[in-house]
């Protein structure tokens, strides 16, 4: 199947700001375009790429001050199946991890470990390790976090989101890392597209989504505590710690939000678009 992605992001700043945008997807992905990817920047600017130290592929820029618009428009072919699993997938005790793996028990910015440490003993730590209890934590999250987009919060953390009972789909998944981080179970944080694809069409328009992936049995799989289901057509743009590692922009100096519209869904040879619920 082919999907087609994108976005258009529009900004105001007071002054040239640079910047760092972090939008396009995995270099993984890149093999599946089918045409070259569209960015462009309006006004048009110099843009340099660079790879961060987590793999993920960085732009630098300048934004003039005034209206600044990025946008990005992608097709990419997919295999149409939901994300991969493996019910039998084992943790590893910690001497057994790879050492590029250890980084991602420790607390981070938003994935405060030490907070709910004993928390995600006393509710987790009873349950058999492996897939099924790192399911269990992700339908617990699922069930405490109340999803309102309308209290979406820079400032919130693991642990207030905890305190809080709601938040957006980032706020799911640091909950879940800081349980997860805490039981001594590698994970991390991702970001990128989840169409609706294969599920009933949300009410709310489409933006980036967060998930999170989790280290079992040498391998890494996906786990979405915001939608609690295996996906159709994931496409990663950006891998971190938490949400401070992979914003969509970056600015060195201020910036308002002024127009955002992002666009997932499965196209035919044409471009057209399909109706998603036709890949159930």
């Amino acid at each position: 199947m082919r999907i087609r992605i994108g976005f258009e992001i529009e900004i105001q700043t007071p002054q040239d700001t640079p910047l760092i945008s972090l939008t396009t997807p995995e270099a993984a992905r890149h093999r599946d375009y089918v045409f070259p990817e569209d960015f462009r920047t309006m006004p048009s600017v110099p843009v340099q790429s660079y790879v961060d130290r987590f793999g993920n592929i960085c732009r630098r820029m300048v934004a003039p001050a005034g209206t600044f618009t990025l946008f990005n428009d992608i097709t990419v072919t997919d295999g149409g199946m939901q994300d991969q699993a493996d019910f039998q997938a084992a943790e590893w005790p910690v001497e057994a991890l790879p050492s590029e793996v250890l980084g991602y028990l420790t607390a981070s910015r938003y994935v405060e470990t030490d907070l709910v440490s004993d928390e995600a003993w006393g509710l987790f730590g009873h349950i058999a390790p492996g897939w099924n209890r790192v399911q269990y934590i992700v339908d617990h999250v699922n069930g405490k976090l109340a999803f309102n987009y309308a209290l979406a919060s820079q400032f919130r953390t693991a642990h207030s989101a905890r305190n809080d009972g709601t938040g957006v789909c980032r706020d799911f998944a640091h909950l879940t890392l800081a349980y997860l981080r805490a039981l001594n179970i590698p994970a991390r944080y991702v970001n990128g597209y989840v169409g609706d694809i294969g599920v009933p069409p949300a009410a709310a328009a489409m933006d980036f989504a967060a998930w999170i992936e989790v280290y079992l049995g040498g391998k890494w799989w996906t786990f979405d505590p915001r939608n609690n289901q295996r996906r159709i057509g994931r496409v990663v743009v950006a891998r971190g710690m938490d949400a401070a590692d992979v914003p969509l922009i970056h600015s060195f100096g201020p910036h308002t939000l002024t127009g955002f519209r992002v666009w997932c869904y499965p196209v035919d040879e044409m471009g057209n678009e399909l109706d998603g619920m036709l890949f159930a």
